[in-house]
C-alpha cells in the first residue's frame, strides 16, 4: 500500500466533504495532528476507526488502501491485494513486536541483577540495600509484563491436537508452564490442552 497516494486521498476526499482536519478529527474523536500525519503519508489510520473514517468521507475502506476510488471490474482484484497487504504488514509489525520482547526481557533481567548484585556486594546502609533490592524486583517485573504482552498480542498460539491458530487471554499466557514461547495452554476451540508453540501468521 502506497501511504503517499492514500494520504493524498484522505486530504482530497475531506476536502470535497468541506471539513477542516481540526473537524476530521473531531468527529473522529482523535488529534488533527493524527489527520496530519495521514495526509502527509507518515501513518495509516488505525483499524479500529478505518470505517468511520471512510463513512464520514463517503469511500469504502478498499477506496482508502487503493488511495482512489475503486471502479467496480477492478474491486475483487484490488479488495484481495489489499487484505494480502494488511495480512503482510500485519506478519512484519509482529516479528518486530517480538523482537522487541527480547530486547526489553534481557534489559529488564540485567537491570535486575544489577541492583541485586549492587545491594549484595556494595557495602551501605541496610535500608538502602532493602530498597535497591526491591526497586530492581520492581523494575523487573514491569519489563517480563511488558514482554508477556507482547508475545500474547503479536502473532498466535497453534494447538498441537486440532492445529488451530488463536490469540489467547493475558492471563493465559501468565500462568501456562513455557520453554521459550511454546506454552501449555487449552485450545479454545477444541479443548484440550497441549504445548502451543508461537507462530507468526493465521494460516
Amino acid at each position: 500500500m502506497d501511504q503517499i497516494k492514500i494520504g493524498r486521498f484522505i486530504a482530497k476526499c475531506r476536502k470535497e466533504k468541506g471539513l477542516t482536519q481540526m473537524q476530521l478529527a473531531e468527529a473522529l474523536n482523535i488529534t488533527d495532528r493524527a489527520v496530519s500525519k495521514w495526509e502527509n503519508g507518515k501513518a495509516m489510520p488505525d483499524s479500529s476507526i478505518m470505517l468511520e473514517l471512510c463513512s464520514i468521507l463517503g469511500i469504502t475502506v478498499n477506496d482508502l488502501l487503493n488511495g482512489e476510488v475503486t471502479e467496480m471490474k477492478d474491486y475483487k482484484e484490488s479488495y484481495e491485494k489489499n487484505l494480502l497487504d494488511m495480512v503482510r504488514q500485519k506478519e512484519e509489525a509482529d516479528k518486530r513486536m517480538l523482537s522487541l520482547e527480547i530486547l526489553i526481557g534481557i534489559f529488564s533481567m540485567i537491570i535486575l541483577f544489577a541492583f541485586v548484585f549492587t545491594a549484595a556486594f556494595v557495602s551501605m546502609a541496610d535500608w538502602l540495600r532493602v530498597v535497591l533490592i526491591v526497586f530492581g524486583f520492581v523494575v523487573g517485573m514491569i519489563g517480563v509484563v511488558f514482554a508477556l504482552k507482547i508475545e500474547q498480542e503479536a502473532g498466535y498460539y497453534e494447538c498441537a491436537h486440532c492445529h488451530h491458530r488463536y490469540v489467547p487471554t493475558f492471563k493465559s499466557v501468565l500462568w501456562a508452564m513455557h520453554v521459550n514461547r511454546t506454552r501449555y495452554m487449552k485450545c479454545p476451540e477444541c479443548g484440550k490442552r497441549s504445548w502451543q508453540k508461537k507462530v507468526i501468521s493465521k494460516d
